[in-house]
């Protein structure tokens, strides 16, 4: 890698990952998107060398499979593969669908009944997008929810359910970035550059921020506005009237990210393993993956403090702000891949043989899926390599702008870098060193008011979130978003085109709740009622607007199964 990275201000460094999420929407080919726009990346950075930049490309690539964190999750990826495989082929899958199938009977009640779900599994968006997607598609396809809705809620439910609840993977990271900008503020009151530091702890700053996260308030509350309603707008309302009149829950010639039913064929309709050979593999998945959690979270703490006690004897909080999730959604899936196996054994319905065909199928389910996840890893680095979220910051922060407006300019610059590099806990790193110090010394320098400082920089912290979520929600090239697009069985680019209007909704009635935070109305108590309502009404208005111009229903019928 060259040192002198002149050549990527020197030309345009949005260029690279805008060229791949516009390839990929165009094309609807996520791989070569992907992989233009990491060797643009890369020929801008060896300055228009092709031969350097096809080397580094591949350099890049590799180091993306071979870092401890992407690899774990890739053999993670498989093993879930294998899992859902064997709970496939032994009709496990499908008894348990017409167990819940039996209380629930329509496509509203599936639809909210998965939403739930995703609350109740909060402690980490990829355990989510795995339970949620695996766990409802039978249901969701038997009541002609389309699938391209099914990955929606999936994917509203994970980030933003994780990143607001108190106990799960993302608070110890966030309050980790919160803790780290306020060490930048201790130091510039050591150098005399302000006259006082907040005096909260990460985790308190975090707290106060919670109220000022509107981005995932409102998308949580819009995925259940829409499913009890039933009023889609955008390309979510041909999708579900597809689903609705015609019974695909998969549009002509999708290509699934978990092709299920064409790399695995039929499930089987006369000898099925009961449903609680399913049940078993989930809560074996959900039971080490937490155990997982807390042993090596605890670890973690024990070893950085020299601590002489066993890792139970670790609070599971505080372990789950130090854990590693990768490793412990690892054990979680191998277990519930040995659940699967022994329970298709034991029911007899497949064999010992039968079921090491199906766990290599599973694994080959996996495999488009992870070359996606791999280059989505990659064009990361390339961005990284480009200073393309250093750019936009730099842009931003440049200006001399007004205090209350702080929260609005950081929330959409977390939404634009997270969405052209793919990754909210990258944005999250990047942007919060600059957004608390901004609001801080901005509050004091203006208005000298040491309480509206302490307001501004919660302010801030939700806009960073909120912002960086949204921008891993929409994005082609977002781990997250592809997770969700492959346990949920859908096209991964129909995931994101039916999603990105609902996304942007939500962000556009947030950017509205900032532009009144920096007209004065600074009270979160006040401003969410407002973009409860705000939502609401725009729901309807664009229910309306696409059911006109479409000409479909404005409210699809509630199809009973």
């Amino acid at each position: 890698m060259p040192e002198d990275k002149r050549f990527a201000y020197y030309t345009f460094p949005l260029l690279p990952p805008l060229l791949a999420i516009v390839l990929a929407i165009y094309t609807q080919q996520v791989l070569p998107a992907l992989f233009a726009g990491i060797w643009i990346a890369a020929l801008m950075v060896y300055g228009y060398n092709p031969l350097s930049a096809t080397i580094e490309t591949w350099n890049w690539i590799v180091s993306s499979i071979t870092d401890s964190w992407n690899a774990t999750i890739l053999v993670f990826d498989f093993l879930i593969g294998a899992m859902v495989a064997l709970l496939y082929a032994s009709g496990s899958m499908h008894s348990i669908a017409e167990a819940i199938g039996k209380r629930i009977r329509s496509a509203r009640t599936a639809s909210i009944m998965t939403s739930l779900l995703g609350i109740i599994v909060f402690f980490d968006d990829y355990s989510n997008t795995i339970v949620v997607g695996n766990s409802m598609r039978p249901l969701t396809d038997k009541h002609r929810v389309s699938r391209e809705f099914l990955s929606y809620i999936v994917d509203s439910t994970a980030a933003p359910v994780a990143g607001l609840m108190l106990v799960s993977t993302w608070i110890g990271y966030e309050v980790q970035q919160i803790n780290g900008a306020l060490d930048v503020l201790k130091d510039q009151f050591e150098q005399g550059v302000i006259p006082a530091i907040p005096d909260v702890s990460g985790y308190g700053l975090w707290l106060s921020a919670v109220p000022y996260h509107f981005y995932s308030i409102l998308a949580l509350i819009l995925v259940f506005l829409i499913a009890a309603t039933r009023r889609h707008f955008g390309p979510m309302l041909k999708a579900e009237h597809r689903a609705l009149t015609e019974g695909k829950v998969l549009r002509d010639g999708a290509q699934p990210l978990l092709p299920t039913e064409s790399v695995l064929g039929e499930a089987p309709r006369e000898k099925r393993a009961s449903y609680t050979v399913f049940i078993a593999s989930i809560i074996g998945l959900i039971i080490v993956t937490l155990i997982g959690l807390w042993y090596t979270g605890a670890t973690a703490i024990i070893v950085e403090n020299k601590l002489n006690v066993a890792w139970w004897e670790i609070g599971f909080i505080d372990a789950l702000m130090n854990a590693d999730a990768a490793t412990a959604l690892l054990w979680g899936s191998f277990t519930g891949f040995l659940i699967a196996f022994a329970g298709a054994m034991y029911s007899r319905v497949l064999t010992f043989r039968k079921s090491m065909e199906f766990t290599l199928k599973g694994m080959y389910l996996m495999v488009y899926a992870n070359a996606i996840l791999v280059l989505a890893w990659t064009i990361k680095t390339a961005t990284q390599s480009l200073g393309t979220a250093d750019y936009v910051v730099t842009q931003a922060v440049s200006a001399n702008i007004p205090a209350l407006l702080v929260p609005l300019i950081i929330f959409l610059i977390s939404m634009f870098i997270s969405y052209t590099t793919g990754t909210s806990w990258s944005t999250f790193a990047l942007v919060m060193p600059i957004a608390v110090p901004l609001a801080w010394q901005i509050a004091l320098m203006q208005y000298n008011d040491i309480n509206l400082a302490y307001m501004l920089a919660a302010a801030s912290v939700g806009a960073v979130f909120g912002g960086g979520i949204y921008g891993d929600h929409v994005s082609p090239i977002s781990d997250t978003t592809i997770m969700s697009s492959m346990f949920s069985g859908s096209d991964h680019i129909d995931h994101v085109t039916t999603q990105m209007p609902y996304g942007t909704f939500a962000a556009g009635v947030s950017l509205i709740l900032y532009l009144l935070f920096a007209a004065g109305l600074t009270n979160p108590l006040i401003l969410l009622p407002i973009g409860v309502v705000l939502l609401v009404l725009g729901h309807r208005v664009l229910n309306k607007y696409y059911s006109r111009k479409t000409g479909l229903p404005e409210v699809l019928p509630d199809y009973q199964g």
